[in-house]
């Protein structure tokens, strides 16, 4: 094998910034590009080590190519090493969205800027929907995890069941049928090749074998958890005590630290909890709005988890209040980003080394993997929620023995976003154009629209 050398944190920390910069398209495209990069190009891991890796950060709460990024550079140079991977993944990201908050937040409600995000939702309901396939085709391969997705989909969307407690419920299905020897939970979802080259271990810069700061160490899991817990925490408490909890920088605090610790199953199930809480408990924003920032973290780079700083950032904006509205939404936005991400290091950090006997770990894998079957239905119950309010203009509730449905009226559909749904569709699935060519599309065609009736009127 040609001799390669071992890459300084410096030559790294340039690499990390190239893979955050490029990191458009969701956690697929985000992962296939750390691939081609860091396996096939520079060879610091192979395709075992690095699907390993992945299958590990498909377990954790939270956005699995953010915490990916994180895993290789703590394998590659240490607890510094995974801060400054993880931190120049999302920071692009940070950045982009916030930008595109303050123009949203100023002009919103301009007409043209109102057209740009009328056909990006259309463009989002079609990327959603895609999800689902995808990860259902991964995670249903049997009628067990079938029969978990759909209740899963009728708990949350018919009788609006927290998204926590339908992930509680999952796990213990899974945790028991493994226990009970159940064929059905004996098989693990999980990734197969990722790119188009694959990496024997051997071959590359990390070899073989694990390196020696991998290795199990209590003393430091425990100073490195008690650092991120505190960082993590501390921001909460203080705002709880400094400000009460009805203030909503509080709510802000509280409510994304809890959905960094129950959001399995990637970004878009995180999505749905946030949907589920921000809009119709909170009131943080309208569902309309919750999809154009969907579009917003589509078309930037960064996980698409950062949706959430527009959430964070709208909540804030709304109720600023001794603040100006822009600086109380800056602050919102940054503090969602911090209790959100914070975690991340801190599942990474403390649970890495010990990957081998999670990995081994057969009942609790089964439980992971009926997560994921419930995970499919919550999404599932995304693509819906954002469908209806897409495509028609009202919805009237319908309430019967604890079963509560939004029905949409068909009266008020919107027969231009509708042919903008249909559009959108053919393009993914027909001929399974990119993310970002279908949200292009659809921006222009919404604007196109919007000319064509200011030309009319």
């Amino acid at each position: 094998m040609h001799e390669r050398r071992y890459p300084t944190l410096a030559e790294a920390t340039r690499i990390w910034a190239r893979i955050g910069l490029l990191s458009f398209g969701g956690p697929a495209g985000q992962i296939a590009l750390m691939h081609r990069i860091l396996v096939e190009e520079q060879k610091w891991l192979g395709e075992k080590r690095f699907l390993h890796a992945l299958n590990y950060c498909m377990l954790l709460p939270g956005p699995e190519a953010m915490q990916l990024a994180v895993y290789i550079g703590w394998l590659m140079h240490r607890t510094l090493g995974g801060i400054v991977a993880g931190v120049l993944f999302v920071v692009p990201g940070v950045v982009a969205i916030m930008a595109l908050s303050w123009v949203y937040a100023l002009f919103g409600n301009v007409g043209v800027v109102q057209a740009l995000f009328f056909g990006l939702k259309a463009a989002v309901l079609a990327i959603v929907v895609q999800a689902v396939i995808r990860i259902g085709s991964r995670a249903l391969k049997n009628n067990a995890m079938r029969a978990i997705a759909a209740v899963s989909f009728v708990a949350i969307f018919g009788f609006t069941v927290p998204f926590p407690v339908i992930i509680l419920a999952a796990g213990l299905i899974g945790f028991f049928g493994a226990r009970a020897g159940l064929a059905a939970f004996q098989e693990a979802a999980g990734h197969g090749q990722v790119g188009k080259v694959q990496v024997a271990d051997v071959d590359t810069l990390l070899g073989e074998e694990s390196p020696e700061h991998t290795r199990v160490n209590r003393a430091w899991a425990f100073r490195i958890s008690a650092w991120l817990l505190l960082l993590w925490l501390v921001p909460v408490g203080a705002l709880f005590l400094a400000l009460g909890p009805a203030n909503v920088f509080t709510q802000i605090a509280g409510f994304f630290s809890v959905m960094a610790v129950v959001t399995f199953g990637g970004a878009y199930a995180v999505l749905a909890y946030v949907a589920q809480e921000a809009v119709q408990n909170y009131g943080w924003l309208a569902p309309g709005e919750m999809l154009d920032g969907l579009a917003m973290a589509e078309t930037t780079p960064g996980p698409l988890i950062m949706v959430t700083q527009f959430v964070g950032f709208m909540g804030a904006f709304r109720d600023a209040g001794s603040l100006s509205p822009l600086m109380a939404g800056t602050l919102g936005g940054l503090l969602t980003t911090w209790v959100t991400f914070t975690p991340c290091f801190l599942w990474i950090f403390l649970g890495a080394p010990f990957i081998e006997r999670l990995r081994d770990n057969k009942v609790l894998t089964a439980a992971l993997t009926a997560v994921t079957a419930a995970v499919v239905g919550v999404i599932l119950n995304l693509a819906v929620w954002f469908g209806l309010h897409v495509v028609f203009g009202e919805l009237r509730s319908w309430t019967a023995f604890g079963l509560r449905l939004d029905v949409p009226i068909l009266a008020s559909v919107n027969w231009p976003s509708l042919a903008l749904v249909a559009a959108a569709f053919v393009a993914v699935f027909r001929f399974r154009l990119g993310a970002i060519t279908v949200l292009a599309g659809c921006a222009l065609a919404g604007i196109a629209i919007y000319f064509a009736r200011q030309g009319l009127a």
